[in-house]
């Protein structure tokens, strides 16, 4: 693997798949050096992100006008894939930070606040966390309880977030908030706070069976800032043409890591105990086809999903319907309930040198990790809002349907 350890320099340059692949690489190879550390410690993946930034990788969905590289959204996912096989929280962390830029890009750029962000987020390497869940709500991100408050052309925020994934350590705070005091909790804006416009005071901390290095505490979070950095679309449009879509592709894109590195660590473990048997193969060497299967599956239902949205994402109407809507929220749930089965098939692969803590072909932290797919976005949550809309969908009568 080539050395990428130095910063590109200069100026940017078209967006070259060869060399973003060995830039995601050389962050991968750093993070998951440290992967180990970061679970144990439940602390942010510092050194992980000091190569994301050293490599520039924050702002490459920036257009290259705004000083980005204009990466397309399957370019974003290959990276979270390419993390994801080093590191969970790092891959996760980056995913998330993807999905706000994606928002503020295609949502934001008629704000001169947001194209002035935007291009930090290049130049500075920022790295941008998300707040969209609150109170009572839970995981209900199309309600909001707090709200914007105007006062002579500025803009405050208090809310209570139960979850601000990697808060104390982000360099600002995309979040969701009421659009007035007397709007319905469905009628929401997206507003971008830079550091210096806000405080956060702890509320809960983060001791989970994985996916640690994320450091999803809950705060309460305090800001102020000027008009224009509220969002111009109405979060309902963002939500649907744009944070559903990018979250679900990039999340599933890190599961799908994570069970990539689980499957290839469980093939190195097969033909390392043949190679120590003269050929002979352990017991469970038949489970690692099964493994390559299942991810093979997952990987082209992701490439799949990923050209249905890159082929409707200028088209609203296209975006709205149905059948897309149901396809990319299923998307989610297909990926994680997939992703923990590779990783639960790989641990069967290695059998007890997978079950253990320690040792080379340890598929224990990725195992405690990818568990939390299914409950980001609880599938069942998603599974029951998509009730109705499966008795509409019409049933496929031939192949080609």
């Amino acid at each position: 693997m080539n050395d990428l350890s130095v910063a590109p320099t200069g100026t940017v340059s078209p967006l070259s798949p060869q060399r973003l692949a060995a830039r995601a690489e050389a962050v991968a190879t750093v993070a998951a050096s440290h992967a180990g550390e970061v679970d144990g410690a439940s602390r942010f993946p510092a050194e992980a992100f000091a190569a994301i930034k050293a490599q520039r990788l924050l702002g490459i969905q920036v257009p290259q006008a705004l000083g980005g590289e204009g990466a397309a959204v399957r370019d974003v996912a290959d990276v979270c894939f390419r993390l994801g096989q080093g590191c969970s929280s790092t891959a996760m962390i980056y995913a998330m930070h993807q999905v706000k830029v994606g928002c503020l890009v295609r949502h934001g750029q008629s704000s001169a606040a947001i194209r002035t962000l935007l291009g930090r987020v290049c130049s500075e390497q920022l790295l941008l966390a998300s707040s969209t869940t609150e109170g009572q709500g839970g995981g209900n991100v199309r309600a909001s309880e707090a709200a914007v408050d105007y006062q002579e052309g500025r803009i405050s925020l208090e809310r209570r977030a139960t979850v601000i994934s990697y808060g104390a350590d982000a360099d600002g705070i995309v979040t969701t908030a009421r659009r007035t005091a007397d709007a319905a909790a469905s009628d929401q804006v997206l507003v971008a706070f830079l550091k210096s416009d806000y405080t956060l005071t702890r509320l809960q901390g983060w001791n989970t069976l994985g996916m640690r290095g994320t450091c999803s505490e809950g705060y309460v979070l305090r800001a102020s800032g000027t008009c224009d950095q509220i969002v111009p679309a109405p979060y309902e449009t963002i939500h649907a043409q744009t944070m559903v879509p990018l979250a679900h592709l990039y999340w599933g894109s890190v599961w799908a890591g994570i069970a990539a590195g689980a499957t290839a660590r469980a093939q190195t473990f097969v033909r390392n105990a043949a190679r120590q048997s003269g050929g002979q193969l352990p017991p469970g060497a038949p489970q690692l086809t099964q493994a390559l299967l299942k991810l093979r599956t997952l990987r082209g239902m992701l490439a799949t999903a990923l050209g249905a949205y890159e082929s409707r994402m200028d088209d609203p109407k296209a975006l709205a319907s149905l059948q897309f809507q149901s396809l990319i929220t299923l998307t989610k749930v297909e990926a994680s309930e997939l992703a923990v089965a590779t990783v639960l098939t790989a641990l069967r692969v290695c059998g007890l040198s997978g079950y253990r803590c320690d040792g080379e072909f340890s598929v224990e932290r990725q195992l405690r990790d990818i568990l939390s797919s299914p409950l980001m976005i609880n599938n069942d949550r998603i599974l029951a809002s998509l009730a109705n809309t499966s008795l509409l969908t019409p049933m496929p009568v031939s192949l080609r349907d």
